[in-house]
């Protein structure tokens, strides 16, 4: 008798959805997605652009300003008074001028704390705009946001949370997706001929399974990246530095190719451009996976509260 009934493994992989664990996780995949969700399209849209991080600096690297020498130049005093004429708001705390005379000069400004460089006609006092392009700027900026979520130190723990949240993503979302023996290899796909419903749902799926190995790698590197502490506390333990040879570590290395792997800086461009492309597949999956939580829950709640109205 014992011989008859399959195993446990068995039912599980013929059918899962009848296993109680299965639809544990499900609820932990659904809260998590939709704890993360905004977080998840902040941190893969910016992080499909900084794929190109160096390329985009050297494209927008800021380039010299230059101007008409036209009479004597104005005096630290004078300028001082023409940037602060243009930003009432703000004080001046620094002015660079250059050695080439047709070159603008570099004042900085301080507004609550914060400062920017402006470049200035050293003849004229003319405020000709930001020290650096706009897309260099962009570039810092989506940084600051993929790091630290604006935010400092207090963004950076943020992130290690969000990235923990990630891999639970990943690992739930595998084990929920599998349809059984009699169904995976249908499951790997789309059924763009099924109703909206059924279209999302199977959207969601084969993008989920199509892009798992990533999240989970993406969530992992996201952790030690944000929370390196833990990581580097075990490396020591692993490998002892050694403060007399100074030799490089295994450990090193293998925690510069966790940086190396997440923004995929290695392999050239073909790498870039598939890191970058699958960068913006989570997204999808948060907005499918929200569609469907709101057809299935929201909606007939709704429905529900007016019916009891009526």
């Amino acid at each position: 008798m014992a011989n008859a009934t399959p195993s446990a493994w068995k039912r599980w992989l013929r059918q899962p959805q009848a296993f109680w664990l299965r639809r544990a996780l499900f609820q932990v995949h659904l809260w998590s997605g939709i704890a993360v969700g905004l977080y998840v399209i902040a941190i893969c849209v910016s992080g499909s652009v900084l794929v190109y991080r160096s390329e985009l600096r050297q494209t927008f690297e800021p380039q010299p300003r230059l101007v008409t020498v036209s009479g004597a130049r104005l005096s630290q005093d004078q300028l001082t008074a023409a940037a602060e004429r243009a930003y009432p708001d703000s004080t001046v705390s620094r002015i660079i001028e250059r050695d080439d005379p047709a070159r603008a000069v570099t004042v900085t400004l301080n507004r609550d704390g914060s400062p920017r460089q402006m470049l200035f006609d050293p003849y004229t006092g003319e405020d000709l705009g930001h020290r650096l392009p706009l897309p260099y700027r962009l570039t810092t900026w989506l940084l600051a946001l993929h790091d630290n979520l604006l935010f400092g130190e207090t963004g950076r723990d943020v992130n290690g949370v969000g990235s923990i949240l990630l891999t639970v993503l990943a690992v739930t979302g595998a084990v929920i997706w599998w349809p059984g023996v009699g169904g995976w290899r249908r499951a790997l796909g789309v059924d763009l001929r099924a109703n909206w419903r059924r279209l999302i749902w199977t959207l969601h799926g084969a993008v989920g399974v199509w892009t798992v190995l990533f999240i989970f790698m993406w969530g992992l590197t996201g952790i030690y990246l944000a929370i390196p502490e833990p990581f580097n506390a075990l490396a020591d333990a692993i490998e002892p530095f050694d403060e007399e040879t100074f030799e490089p570590r295994t450990v090193d290395n293998v925690l510069y190719w966790v940086a190396r792997v997440h923004f995929g800086r290695f392999g050239g461009w073909s790498t870039k451009a598939l890191w970058a492309a699958i960068g913006l597949l989570p997204p999808v999956l948060f907005v499918t996976g929200f569609l469907m939580w709101w057809t299935r829950v929201i909606r007939p709640l709704g429905r529900a509260e007016r019916s009891r109205a009526r």
